[in-house]
C-alpha cells in the first residue's frame, strides 16, 4: 500500500515518465549598438535642383540629427569642389537635437551635368563619414540676355 501511495503522489505531481533536465539556457542577446554614443542623421541624402542656368548659386538645407544619447560632434565638413558650400551653426549637437546644414552650389560657367559631394565627418562611431550628393543640369543661358 505505501508503494501505490508513492505512486500516487508522484502521478499527482505530474514526476511519472518525466526525466530530470536542466532547463535551457536563455538565448544569449546579440550585441546592440550602444544607444549612449553619438547617433548621426542627414535627410534627405541627395538632393536634384534640375535645371538651372550658369552664374547662379541655388541653396538647399539638409537636415542633422543626433538620434544618440550622447554628444554629436560635426569634426568637419569638406566638398569636392570649391563651387559648393556647406554650412553648419553649431558644431555639436545634444541627443535629441537637429540643425540645418545649408548647402550652396555655383553653376558659375559650368553646362551640362554638374554633380558635387558634401562630406560630413563626425565622431558617430557607426558613421564617421557621411556623403551627400547634390546635382543640377546646367542649361546654357539664353541667347541675347545679358548676363546679370
Amino acid at each position: 500500500m505505501k508503494k501505490s501511495l508513492l505512486w500516487g503522489v508522484l502521478v499527482a505531481a505530474g514526476a511519472v515518465g518525466a526525466v530530470a533536465q536542466a532547463p535551457a539556457p536563455a538565448p544569449t542577446p546579440k550585441p546592440a549598438v550602444s544607444p549612449s554614443g553619438p547617433r548621426i542623421a542627414v535627410e534627405p541624402t541627395s538632393f536634384d535642383f534640375g535645371e538651372a542656368l550658369p552664374n547662379k548659386t541655388l541653396t538647399k538645407e539638409f537636415l542633422v540629427r543626433n538620434f544618440g544619447g550622447s554628444d554629436l560632434v560635426i569634426e568637419s565638413i569638406s566638398t569636392t569642389c570649391g563651387c559648393t558650400v556647406g554650412q553648419l551653426d553649431t558644431r555639436t549637437l545634444k541627443p535629441g537635437m537637429a540643425v540645418p546644414l545649408r548647402v550652396s552650389l555655383e553653376t558659375r560657367t559650368y553646362s551640362g551635368a554638374l554633380q558635387r559631394a558634401v562630406l560630413v565627418r563626425s565622431n558617430d562611431p557607426t558613421k564617421a563619414l557621411l556623403e551627400l550628393r547634390v546635382q543640377a543640369q546646367v542649361q546654357p543661358a539664353p541667347a541675347g540676355k545679358p548676363k546679370p
